[in-house]
């Protein structure tokens, strides 16, 4: 690491750009991915701002929203009233391990202190509905992992999740909401989450202030919790639990999976049996997670940070090349690289039809950089 990529030479955002920012992330049809797309093209999130109607008309949508200032504002005042900060992707307190996957929150809604953010975290995870022996095996990992330096990380829900945040409050641990940091879930953990944060630890979220999670939002949730984490253990898991998403993002993320193997006569064993058939290292003590852990903690170096700088020039596009590029696409997800070679145009060009069609909400990404056309309602 040169004396240039140390986090504390990373450039910080002004509070005119990172209201922008906020606004840019909370419009419609603008997640992650689409967002970095409009920095990269545009140069910065308020010019971003600016060509956003005129990109969702290119893209066949008759209008979308757009957050306004007042309400990025609103949001923020929010925010500071709860003692929450909103850290940028390429900002020091940025989680480093965050910041190397696939399309990262531009934005992190930040609770507490942010330095544990930077040191080396592993996940644990699993059911609800947890056992008693279920929740002395996480407490176990979870308390080993601490005195290791290490920090837990997991996403406050019932049974597993609490039980390893509670062991790890002394040595530092991170919880991971799907809805707004004001609007905890579930509700009893309230109390948890604030010696969360009372003893040095963090809560951190992607959604807005207010926001209530609904199914649909843990699936995104699971996917920071991987993210935030060297390694993810799962600790009792039914074939249906979504601590098995976390599992499965984890795999794509490049991190490493280790289960708790349980008894074929307990339902709620049956996921990590399954990892571990599958290949899932096999977790009987938090030293099997620190030896796996090992590994990563040097491995990949922090993703490029995204910065405002000057905008890409759109090239010109004719109507007949959108017609080209939608006409390539259908439900089934293909690659962009493939697209460009069936459609035979300039990549930036094919690059800007999709920018188009996903501000306008017809298109959706998915991993390995593999997009799908949303038909017309």
């Amino acid at each position: 690491m040169t004396e240039d990529d140390r986090p504390s030479r990373r450039p910080r955002l002004s509070d005119a750009q990172r209201l922008s920012w906020l606004r840019l992330i909370r419009s419609e049809n603008v997640g992650p991915a689409t967002f970095r797309s409009l920095v990269n093209h545009f140069g910065s999130a308020q010019a971003a701002l600016d060509a956003l109607p005129d990109l969702a008309r290119r893209g066949g949508a008759r209008r979308i929203r757009i957050a306004s200032a007042a309400d990025a504002e609103a949001e923020v005042a929010a925010a500071a009233r709860a003692g929450v900060a909103f850290i940028a992707l390429g900002e020091p307190d940025y989680p480093g391990a965050l910041r190397t996957i696939d399309a990262p929150p531009p934005l992190l809604a930040v609770r507490g202190d942010p330095a544990v953010l930077a040191r080396p975290a592993v996940a644990i995870v699993g059911a609800r509905n947890a056992s008693t022996a279920g929740r002395m095996m996480a407490e176990r990992i979870a308390r080993g992992c601490g005195e290791a330096g290490v920090v837990i990380v997991s996403g406050l829900a019932r049974g597993i999740d609490a039980a390893a945040h509670a062991a790890a409050t002394g040595t530092g641990t991170v919880a991971v909401l799907a809805g707004g940091l004001d609007r905890i879930y579930p509700p009893e953990h309230e109390g948890l989450l604030a010696e969360i944060v009372a003893r040095g630890g963090a809560a951190i979220s992607e959604m807005p202030m207010g926001w209530t999670a609904r199914a649909h939002d843990f699936p995104r949730r699971n996917r920071l919790i991987s993210g935030c984490s060297l390694a993810v253990v799962v600790v009792e898991a039914a074939r249906r639990s979504g601590s098995l998403h976390t599992a499965r993002f984890a795999a794509e993320q490049g991190r490493v999976v280790l289960a708790v193997p349980g008894s074929p006569l307990d339902p709620r064993a049956e996921g990590c049996n399954d990892l571990i058939r599958e290949g899932a290292l096999l977790a009987r003590h938090a030293g099997d997670v620190l030896e796996a852990a090992s590994p990563m903690a040097g491995g990949s170096g922090p993703a490029e940070p995204m910065e405002e700088a000057a905008p890409v020039p759109m090239p010109p596009i004719a109507d007949d090349s959108r017609a080209i590029v939608t006409e390539a696409l259908g439900p089934t997800p293909i690659a962009v690289d493939a697209l460009v070679r069936h459609t035979g145009l300039p990549q930036a060009v094919v690059l800007v039809v999709l920018l188009e069609l996903e501000v306008a909400g017809r298109l959706e990404r998915h991993a390995g950089n593999r997009v799908s056309l949303i038909p017309l309602a």
